[in-house]
Parts: structure tokens; C-alpha cells; sequence
């Protein structure tokens, strides 16, 4: 019993001398990508509005009663479009008595221009005093004087009487109708009868960084500057041209004011509406891209993990000039052809030994045409 017991006892402590084999960690399952070479635009975002051109407040120029209204809400208007008529008759009533007044000095002039025909051979033989023949001329200028101002009155009368009928100024959109027929209408009132905004072509307004002022004028004298938006409801397709940098930085915001004109075809911008912004001022032709996933954040900037011999990775510092529609142009540390990890690098550190379970072509990644702009922080 106390042999078995020996026996036992040695071979556990032989058995408590042994060291097994340290096992090898097993491949670190990843995603990766290849930085290519490729044109990169260089973009500037913002939040914009969109705004019209020509925007109209449309009131009367004369008081009187609306008889009617021949636009209907949210009416599509042709410029000179007939839109509100008001009560003539007022107008038309002043108009005749304008003209009979007219008629009257017509014929007030006539008389004394007859009358200083007539004595003008009398004064000079002398059967005429100068002062009475200076009465008749004196008052030939005076009708003659009043015939011109009733000219002028009439003129005025017949403006007034065209104003009870109200044109479109322009073509475009009509808003809500704000006053019916059968009211009663004050010449320049504070309320409007409707506001008319034109939608093609139409503005979208938005501000950049004081700082971009100098890139955004020299890309500008370069020729003109794409600019293009995206929203609700806004196709991919519609692009627009920089029309207006303002001349002066807004102190308050450290912003500079920017204007694009879209033709808006389709009215797919709407006034009011926001939007973003992608201002294009040139293009990188020469740019190592790679995928936003695989640009890390770390304390000491930015990294990427390389694939190398062996499919080990080595942690490696890039400097991000920008990153567009999902893609970074590393401006150093990366090379066309490097495979980068874009997934899984949570569980690296530098030498891991990776398993690449997704391969991303070089290609990959949306287009950064009609993107907007993210820049580093």
C-alpha cells in the first residue's frame, strides 16, 4: 500500500514538471483594401438655401374693387400673364374729364394765338400799344402752358387707368391667393393679393469658412466653379455654376457669403428649401485613395495597418488631406498597391498576424463626383 502510494506520488510530481508548448495566437480575421492612384476632387461643403431669383410681392397701384382674378393658387404664370382686374370705371370717369378739360385749353390756346396773329401787324405801325400786344402774347404762353399741363394729366390719368389691370412682372410660380374678387383693394396696401417667385432658373445661397476666401477666388479665376447639391427630392444630376463670392467676411461668423445659379429644369429646388452643398474648386489627379474605414484616429494622428510579408501588419502614421464620398487621399505614408486593413482593426496591434477573409478591389467606394466634403479634424 504505501509502494502504490510512492508510485503515485512520483508521478505526479513528475507530471508537475513538465512545460507544455506555448500554443501560437491563431490569424486575425480582417477586411482589407488597396490604395490606388486616382483623381480626387477637391471640395468644399456647406448647408445651403435655396432661394429665387425674383421674388414679387404683387399689390395694386390704384383703389378700387376686385372684380377678378384669373390666376388660381399655385398657378405656373408667363411673364405679362394677366392676374387681377380691378373696377375701371373710376378711372375711366377721370379719364374723360381729363380729356374734356384737355379739349377746353385746346381751344382757349387757339384764341389767343388768333388773337396775337391778328394784332401783331396793328402794334407794329403803331395803332396798337406795346402793353396791350404784350397781353395777348402773355396770354398765348399761359394757354399754350396749361394745354401741356392737361397733356401731362392725361398721360397720368390714362396710367392709372391701366393699372386696374394687373400683369405678371415675370413668369413663374404663384403663391396663395391672399385677396378674393368682390373685396375692396388700397393702392400699395401692406397686403399683398400674391407673391410670384421664379423657380427656373433659382439661386442656392451658403457660406464657407473665412479661411477658403483666397482658394475659392483663385480656383475661380481658373474658370467657373461646379457646384452641386443634394437633398429631398433632388436628383443626383443637378449641378449648378458659382455665381457670386461676397466681398467681405462676416465678422460674427468668420464666413464669406457664396451664390449658385441652377437652371432647375425639373423645379426639383424649391425656394425656402435646404440643401447640401458640394463647391468643387480643382482636382488632385495624382491621389493615393483609400476606403474612410481604414484611417484611424490615434493620440499621436492619424494610422493605417499595412499588410506585409507573412500577412503581418505594421501600424503606420499617414497624413489625411481630406476624405470625399467615403474615400481618403492620404497626402504621406501610403503608396499606390499597399494593402491597408479596413475591418477588424480593433483586435490589431503592430506584427499581428492576419487572416484576409474580405478583400475590397481597388476601385471600391462611391463616386466622389457628387459628394460633399469632409475635411480632417
Amino acid at each position: 500500500m504505501c509502494a502504490l502510494g510512492a508510485v503515485v506520488l512520483v508521478s505526479a510530481l513528475i507530471g508537475c514538471g513538465k512545460t507544455p508548448e506555448a500554443s501560437a495566437p491563431l490569424p486575425v480575421p480582417v477586411g482589407t483594401a488597396v490604395a490606388v492612384r486616382k483623381s480626387m476632387p477637391d471640395l468644399l461643403a456647406a448647408v445651403g438655401t435655396v432661394e429665387a431669383i425674383n421674388s414679387v410681392a404683387v399689390k395694386s397701384l390704384v383703389d378700387g374693387q376686385l372684380l377678378e382674378s384669373r390666376v388660381k393658387d399655385g398657378d405656373e404664370v408667363a411673364a405679362g400673364q394677366l392676374l387681377f382686374k380691378i373696377d375701371p370705371r373710376p378711372a375711366q370717369a377721370a379719364l374723360a374729364q381729363a380729356d374734356a378739360v384737355l379739349a377746353k385749353d385746346i381751344a382757349a390756346r387757339d384764341l389767343a394765338r388768333t388773337q396775337v396773329e391778328r394784332y401783331a401787324p396793328v402794334a407794329s405801325k403803331g395803332f396798337l400799344s406795346t402793353d396791350q400786344m404784350q397781353q395777348y402774347r402773355t396770354a398765348y404762353a399761359a394757354a399754350a402752358a396749361a394745354v401741356k399741363v392737361d397733356q401731362a394729366n392725361l398721360a397720368a390719368t390714362r396710367l392709372t387707368l391701366g393699372y386696374a389691370d394687373i400683369h405678371a412682372p415675370f413668369a413663374g410660380r404663384a403663391g396663395r391667393v391672399l385677396v378674393q374678387p368682390g373685396n375692396l383693394v388700397k393702392a400699395n396696401d401692406v397686403n399683398a393679393l400674391l407673391t410670384i417667385n421664379q423657380i427656373a432658373p433659382i439661386f442656392v445661397n451658403f457660406a464657407v469658412p473665412g479661411a477658403y476666401v483666397e482658394r475659392v477666388r483663385a480656383a475661380q479665376a481658373k474658370g467657373a466653379l461646379v457646384v452641386r447639391v443634394q437633398g429631398d427630392g433632388v436628383p443626383p444630376s443637378q449641378q449648378g455654376e458659382l455665381a457670386f463670392v461676397d466681398n467681405a467676411v462676416d465678422p460674427a461668423t468668420n464666413t464669406v457669403k457664396l451664390r449658385a445659379r441652377f437652371a432647375n429644369a425639373d423645379e426639383s429646388l424649391w425656394p425656402g428649401q435646404f440643401v447640401s452643398v458640394a463647391l468643387t474648386l480643382g482636382a488632385d489627379a495624382d491621389a493615393v485613395v483609400v476606403p474612410d474605414a481604414a484611417v484611424k484616429a490615434g493620440p499621436a494622428g492619424y494610422y493605417v495597418f499595412v499588410v506585409g510579408a507573412g500577412k503581418r501588419v505594421a501600424q503606420r502614421s499617414v497624413t489625411l488631406a481630406r476624405s470625399v464620398a467615403g474615400e481618403s487621399l492620404i497626402a504621406k505614408g501610403l503608396d499606390a498597391g499597399d494593402v491597408v486593413v479596413v475591418d477588424g482593426q480593433s483586435r490589431l496591434i503592430d506584427g499581428s498576424q492576419v487572416q484576409i477573409v474580405d478583400a475590397k478591389p481597388p476601385n471600391a467606394g462611391a463616386s466622389a463626383a457628387s459628394e460633399a466634403a469632409v475635411a480632417p479634424n
